[in-house]
């Protein structure tokens, strides 16, 4: 299982090192048509913090990668967002890899009428859930609308 893990981090990894620069603009163009750029929180008004809601910030960088910020309050971390495809439904399907855990995740995130933006799923490249459906595997709780904060 664990080598299964680590040579699945090591394609990841490589993935990204070589992704061209055509492949990065096509990134680029998919989650600025989407909607995905900006700042996100429950409450932009509040200060980020872990548990009352982090500011989730997307950027595309001058040379074309686009990154994913994480802003906890006494925590921050910035991650490259690998790829991103929109499905049929209109869910923006997300990859991340997080040098720092040693992983990528996947996510699922919904734009809303309102224009607000809702999990519907995030999991390991092991498939371990931790949102699925929209609600959070180990409570059950909806995962909260986020607001874009720009």
């Amino acid at each position: 299982m664990m080598r299964c893990s680590s040579r699945w981090i090591a394609a990841a990894v490589l993935w990204v090192a070589f992704t061209s620069t055509a492949g990065a603009e096509t990134l680029a163009v998919t989650v600025e048509q989407w909607g995905l750029l900006g700042s996100w929180a429950v409450d932009c008004s509040g200060r980020p913090d872990r548990d009352q809601g982090a500011r989730l910030t997307y950027e595309i960088r001058k040379d074309g990668r686009v990154m994913y910020r994480r802003n906890f309050g006494e925590a921050r971390d910035e991650n490259e967002v690998v790829s991103a495809t929109v499905n049929a439904e209109g869910l923006l399907n997300v990859m991340v890899y997080f040098p720092s855990l040693h992983q990528a995740r996947e996510f699922g995130l919904l734009l809303q009428k309102d224009g607000s933006l809702r999990a519907i799923y995030n999991r390991s490249e092991r498939g371990e859930y931790t949102i699925r459906n929209g609600k959070y595997v180990a409570s059950g709780a909806p995962t909260p609308a986020q607001q874009r904060c720009d």
